[in-house]
């Protein structure tokens, strides 16, 4: 859908640092971390949240409080001044991508004036699902993360997830090459944003607190577990199959975080902004599905179809912003639309920084944003893929 009436206040957007898996967020419920992380954003940027009518929350490893995760999120943050109603949601790594495009919908017909959209997720200490199997007499057991990252379970799918995007590599003939050169691209773009002390990372990102006991706090302000990458490196790790173009040196790992973005009115983006003069629009969304087995892929016509219904060609787009698991996920955009790599990840990649599945696009969304207006406004995009084949896109203008 196209959009007329939905905005980002400029500023109004956080996403808290990512920790590599198995790191200092292990132990943190994701659920009442991203309450209590918005709550204290609102205070620290002297935000009333009041100001809010519906919240959307994005996770997709269930955890305790999942049940009445959204609703919870949404008291907190509010302290109980204004009950407002929420939703939760799960669509993988196009999770916040989509709270997004839902939020800009429901301003555009009226819905809503203030939409909150928290995405949350923690790949460390992943939940197994046991549950009994009376037709066998034992029980059905699920990782749900590592058994979901190994396979697909769609009719005619049945890969695991890099196995798709070798799937890609091999019809587009992607290779071995391409994918370390890209990696080191995505490096080197990460490590831009690390310039200054931080300083383009410091424009959207807000400290997790982490409680070690009663009486000690720690925050965390930056992200934890980036592996250095190095042409050498590269060069040296094999692939993961035989064959293969992917070694571990151009995937990403799974990681701990959390999200939040308002999205509203022209008029109350403006009035929230921390700068008036910087107006972001969202312009569309599109998703779509493709053929099974071939995720890394999706993010080429999700692209095209948020394009198209944002009445702009791909050319007018001067910097894009992807989920890139794979080096392949970049490859292949690049490849298929005409796109220099050089305006693909600036300011940093979730290849790079890691992947807490329903935060990963929100992150990459609230780049894009510092980015164009960095330059001094323009069109962006991103786009990315999700498990089940599926890809999500949204395209700003900001300016």
């Amino acid at each position: 859908m196209a959009f007329t009436k939905a905005f980002i206040p400029y500023g109004g957007y956080y996403s808290t640092p990512f920790v590599r898996w198995n790191g200092s967020l292990k132990s943190e419920n994701p659920i009442v971390l991203s309450a209590e992380t918005a709550k204290r954003w609102f205070a620290d940027k002297k935000l009333d949240p009041t100001v809010l009518d519906f919240l959307y929350m994005g996770s997709t490893v269930v955890n305790p409080l999942s049940f009445y995760g959204h609703a919870y999120a949404a008291a907190v943050i509010l302290d109980r001044k204004k009950n407002i109603p929420a939703l939760s949601m799960n669509q993988v790594c196009a999770t916040s991508t989509t709270t997004l495009g839902l939020a800009a919908n429901d301003i555009e017909l009226g819905n809503f004036d203030s939409v909150f959209c928290l995405s949350t997720d923690r790949c460390s200490s992943t939940p197994i699902v046991v549950a009994p199997n009376p037709r066998t007499g034992s029980l059905d057991i699920e990782n749900v993360v590592l058994d979901n990252f190994k396979r697909d379970p769609s009719p005619g799918a049945g890969l695991q997830m890099y196995q798709t995007a070798e799937a890609v590599a091999r019809e587009v003939g992607i290779t071995k090459q391409e994918c370390d050169e890209l990696a080191l691209l995505r490096y080197q773009q990460y490590l831009d944003a690390l310039a200054n002390d931080r300083e383009f990372q410091k424009k959207y990102m807000f400290p997790v607190e982490v409680r070690e006991s009663k009486r000690d706090v720690r925050y965390i302000s930056e992200d934890e577990g980036v592996r250095p990458v190095t042409a050498e490196e590269l060069a040296k790790l094999k692939p993961i199959e035989e064959g293969g173009v992917l070694s571990y040196g151009s995937q990403t790992h799974p990681a701990d975080g959390n999200c939040g973005l308002i999205v509203t009115t022209r008029d109350k983006a403006k009035e929230l902004s921390t700068d008036k003069n910087i107006t972001v629009q969202v312009l569309s969304y599109g998703i779509v599905r493709i053929g099974a087995g071939r995720m890394a892929a999706a993010p080429v016509p999700a692209l095209e179809l948020a394009a198209n219904r944002a009445g702009i060609k791909i050319s007018d787009l001067s910097q894009v912003k992807t989920h890139n698991p794979f080096a392949v996920n970049d490859a292949n955009l690049g490849r298929m639309l005409n796109i220099d790599q050089k305006i693909i990840n600036n300011g940093g990649s979730s290849m790079i920084y890691g992947h807490p599945q329903g935060p990963t696009a929100g992150r990459s969304i609230m780049e894009l944003v510092e980015l164009l207006a960095k330059q001094g406004g323009g069109y962006g995009a991103f786009t990315g893929c999700a498990a089940g084949d599926i890809g999500a896109s949204i395209v700003i203008k900001v300016g």
